[in-house]
């Protein structure tokens, strides 16, 4: 599996001149937006001179880019609450959203664990039960953290005895995590307070007396955007105050790499993963804790794996038997195993061979590995024994993905959550013993799937690369260029977009919207060959695949230009920001959420250097020209019609800074030359994305349907 280390998730795009901001409207502009001042601020990179006149705006927390902020909103609300349909909107959303949610249950030492959202609940609570049969008990309800609901839970791990809980929670959508320490049995915290984490897990000792986990220098000012380096792993023991932890590996020659430990099944070694920034590429460290009972949180690490040559993912071990999930010679990926006695790359063993399909991730139940494999972006679940034969496929209800799926070693079942854009996320258990699944957890929704359709397609993109891509709406419509459309991408970072199941979709496709999903190059669909085709250099083939996705969905009738609207957030945030760039006449709305928009400045913040793996660096004077080429906020131009834009962002997004988004708006108001909005929405007290309070997401999309309703001119 992927560390979790700053990539950017979706949630959930020629040179030319930057353009100044705070003049009187510009011809055709309906809007008077709030004054914006241009310094003289102007960069050399490598001989090219940049200005970046809205620099100031990289500071949320100045009185000035306050008052900006403020201005925005007031704007954005104003033109928002005048469209009629925006109540409706929410009123919906908040019926359809008012259902039972269940996660997969896991266990440990006789209790089971799951989170449920009874509907409306900003968060969803962790819950125990002793059986799958008794009465489930609150065990963690975030909603009692804060007023508002945006504390989230962010990291958990149940020791071996099932005794102790140890978990993170974050605040306003923040990166950053505080790890506190619960008393299973009386569901009360323990003294332990542990700060300054971000991108760790929690990994207990099976003694139950500590877990193992990562955490930064202590942020002394602008933690929540200045650059996060020297990541160490510690050992903390319980009752001990932070101060005292014991540091168990650092790198200080490294300041870049990451870490995340993990301790095996048998409780004998902590295996660490190295990561530098979002490359797939991995080191494996791990040290030998001696013994299950007694172990030893230090000694000399041994480098199992330090060629950083592909990626590896441990996915468990017999003894001093390693099994790996690899893209070493195998860009689908394959399962190996290495014995640490005999590590030399001759004497690995291949368990699982690369197939037709992408290996997404294997774990070990039930003395089996259970392999979740993506077939044309879509889910398939097979099972193999732990010599690598092949046993059985698991079958799944329909196209779809497999959302997650849990279970240890010697269970004798495992649950997993299967999802689709119309079959909400059930939750179903695999019998072993009786080789069958059954539905364990069904959500009863206020919506009725049967009239509405999802098919894949595919098409050609620029360069005739064959792309795939999802459509979902009502049954029967007609294809004559009359159906409002949103087309949503992201396209990096090896992620895939699998299918899904939205509440707010059901809203767009009840108001008659139709519904794409591409999967483009930089993801994961077909395996790395695919990632690094919409990487560096390459990363113009992501954009160029979205276009021709829009040309498709135009030339198939299924919409036009002026009733096409697109959308993505983070990665995807670029990917909106570089297409309504290159061809803003193609779209009638864009929605970029949290984007990444100054890909000449964005390593210079937080977790963005991270990326520079994803992207390159503008420091590079190989990479910057291209980077220059498609960055979205360096290629707006004045006189340009560009199509109703509705930004989103946060102030307290530490993942991608809101400067992104603030320059971007700046620069796209003064810049537009038609009577099409282009607004910001900025949230207060909100991150990245994750954890957002179920009341904020409501909002929020009730906002941008309502925004395209309108300018989709779907309300008349």
């Amino acid at each position: 599996m992927r560390p979790h280390n700053g990539f950017l998730s979706p949630g959930v795009l020629l040179t030319g001149m930057l353009l100044g901001g705070g003049a009187p409207a510009a011809s055709g502009q309906t809007i008077s937006y709030p004054p914006a001042r241009k310094s003289d601020v102007v960069d050399d990179y490598h001989g090219t001179r940049v200005p970046d006149p809205y620099r100031w705006l990289e500071d949320s927390d100045s009185p000035e880019t306050r008052a900006w902020i403020d201005g925005e909103n007031q704007i954005t609300e104003s033109y928002l609450s005048q469209i009629a349909e925006r109540a409706t909107i929410r009123q919906r959303l908040t019926q359809l959203w008012n259902y039972p949610k269940y996660g997969a249950p896991f266990h440990k030492a006789g209790r089971f664990f799951f989170f449920k959202n009874d509907g409306l609940q900003n968060q969803a609570v962790l819950y125990k039960q002793v059986s799958l049969a008794a009465d489930a008990e609150v065990l963690l309800d975030p909603n009692v953290l804060s007023q508002d609901g945006t504390v989230a839970l962010s990291t958990l791990a149940v020791s071996e005895d099932g005794r102790l809980l140890a978990y993170g929670t974050s605040a306003s959508g923040s990166d950053w995590e505080e790890f506190r320490v619960r008393d299973i049995a009386t569901a009360r915290d323990r003294s332990d307070h542990l700060r300054w984490i971000k991108f760790s897990g929690a990994s207990w000792t099976h003694d139950g007396r500590g877990f193992f986990y990562s955490r930064y220098p202590e942020a002394a000012d602008k933690a929540l955007t200045s650059v996060n380096r020297f990541q160490k792993v510690y050992y903390h023991r319980l009752g001990s105050d932070q101060t005292q932890d014991v540091l168990v590996y650092e790198r200080p020659d490294q300041p870049d790499w990451g870490f995340s430990a993990a301790v095996t099944d048998d409780g004998r070694y902590l295996v660490m993963n190295v990561w530098l920034g979002t490359d797939r590429r991995n080191r494996v460290y791990y040290l030998d804790l001696r013994s299950a009972t007694r172990p030893k949180v230090t000694g000399a690490v041994a480098r199992l794996l330090d060629d950083f040559d592909a990626s590896y993912g441990f996915i468990g071990n017999d003894g001093p038997v390693f099994y790996f999930l690899t893209d070493l010679d195998a860009p689908k990926k394959r399962v190996i195993a290495i014995d640490t006695r005999q590590p030399e790359r001759a004497r690995w063993r291949e368990i699982i061979p690369q197939g037709e399909d992408v290996l997404e991730g294997v774990q070990i139940i039930h003395d089996v590995f259970v392999a979740h494999s993506m077939h044309d972006a879509h889910s398939r679940l097979r099972l193999f024994g732990l010599d690598g034969r092949f046993l059985k496929d698991v079958a799944l209800p329909t196209l779809g993905a497999v959302a997650s799926i849990s279970g240890e070693r010697k269970d004798d079942q495992m649950f997993y959550a299967f999802t689709s854009f119309l079959y909400p996320t059930t939750i179903f258990r695999y019998d072993f013993t009786a080789g069958t699944s059954s539905v364990f957890k069904a959500p009863a929704i206020d919506f009725d799937p049967s009239g509405y359709e999802t098919s894949q397609v595919f098409y050609a993109s620029k360069d005739g690369t064959r792309v795939p891509m999802f459509v979902t709406h009502k049954k029967g419509i007609k294809l004559d260029g009359s159906n409002p459309t949103y087309l949503y991408g992201y396209g990096g970072f090896d992620i895939s977009l699998t299918p899904s199941f939205s509440v707010s979709l059901l809203a767009w496709l009840e108001l008659g919207g139709v519904y794409a999903v591409p999967n483009l190059r930089g993801g994961g669909e077909y395996g790395e060959d695919w990632h690094q085709a919409g990487m560096h250099e390459k990363k113009q083939n992501v954009f160029d695949d979205f276009i021709a996705a829009a040309e498709y969905l135009i030339a198939q009738g299924y919409t036009t230009p002026a009733k096409l609207a697109i959308g993505g957030g983070s990665n995807g945030g670029l990917l909106v920001g570089a297409a309504i760039t290159q061809r803003p006449e193609l779209f009638g709305a864009a929605l970029p959420a949290v984007g990444v928009m100054d890909m000449l400045r964005f390593h210079k913040f937080t977790i963005g250097w991270a990326w520079v793996t994803e992207y390159g660096s503008a420091d590079s004077a190989a990479q910057f020209p291209y980077l220059y080429k498609y960055s979205p906020l360096h290629n707006l131009r004045a006189g340009t019609r560009y199509p109703a834009t509705l930004i989103t962002t946060a102030d307290h997004d530490d993942r991608v800074v809101p400067g992104h988004s603030f320059k971007f708006a700046a620069t796209i108001q003064a810049a537009q030359a038609g009577p099409k909005p282009v607004l910001i929405e900025i949230e207060t007290k909100a991150g990245h994305g994750a954890g957002k309070p179920t009341s904020k997401v409501i909002e929020e999309q009730a906002d941008r349907w309502a925004f395209l309703v309108k300018n989709l001119g779907m309300g008349r």
